[in-house]
């Protein structure tokens, strides 16, 4: 039986604009388990990426909790969050916010060195990293601006990965790639779920969360329903199907 690794209860987000009341997250309950690669879906606006935001720590909830790898994280304090992503999260955006004035290989090391001092282990699996994601020794000295979208976000992945995360967390990260560099992407993602990575992806793209093995759809910050497709296979019709027929109910 799969156990959650996040568990959100009664989760509302509050902004006020102009003196008026935005609820983005409205009492919203959901588990997310260990192993799965979960995609959150629905409308612009819908708080997706809001959703996503307190799940990880990067944002706090006006009200309710969020239960972390055993630990209330909505109890903790910015420190204490700080120092809890870097050991347990790891981030891919839409944007690929790589230093620029850094190597590929300089920006997975800074991110590993935040956690572990021991030098030669990170550099080591960086190198197994870089390896994995189709990445050569030629691109790991590569600034960010002299790599394609496509190298940059595999990168990116690089770095996300190198804490060995209890959680991968994707915000639309294919949003800003071409129709290859995307599916480049979305076939590391797969690998790396494929090899025991936990993924929680947020997406608008049918085509990327045909990925994901349980798709929750959100509406108005509230869950409407949720779609479980099962392990990822490739020309998968019924697949397809089972989720174009998830996503119309929905309202999609």
């Amino acid at each position: 039986m799969k156990r959650p690794i996040i568990r959100a209860e009664k989760l509302c987000k509050t902004f006020s604009s102009g003196g008026v009341q935005q609820h983005v997250l409205k009492n919203l309950d959901l588990d997310v388990y260990e192993g799965d690669f979960t995609i959150i879906m629905g409308a612009s606006g819908a708080g997706k990426s809001t959703l996503l935001y307190a799940l990880s720590g990067m944002d706090q909830p006006s009200l309710g909790a969020v239960h972390f790898a055993g630990q209330e994280i909505t109890k903790m304090s910015s420190d204490q969050l700080a120092v809890f992503r870097r050991e347990n999260c790891g981030f891919i955006f839409q944007q690929i916010y790589l230093i620029d004035n850094m190597s590929l290989m300089d920006n997975a090391m800074t991110g590993g060195l935040l956690v572990s001092k021991d030098r030669e282990r990170i550099a080591a699996y960086a190198k197994e990293l870089f390896g994995r994601v189709g990445l050569s020794p030629r691109d790991w000295e590569k600034f960010p601006s002299q790599l394609s979208g496509g190298e940059a976000q595999r990168g990116a992945i690089v770095r996300a990965l190198i804490n060995d995360p209890a959680m991968l967390f994707a915000d639309e990260p294919t949003g800003s790639l071409n129709s290859a560099s995307g599916q480049a992407v979305l076939d590391l993602l797969s690998d790396v779920h494929q090899q025991g990575q936990s993924i929680l992806m947020v997406t608008h793209d049918q085509k990327s969360a045909l990925r994901g093995n349980r798709i929750i759809y959100i509406k108005d910050g509230s869950i409407c329903g949720e779609c479980i497709l099962g392990d990822y296979q490739s020309n998968d019709t019924a697949r397809h199907e089972k989720l174009r027929s998830f996503l119309a109910e929905m309202g999609w």
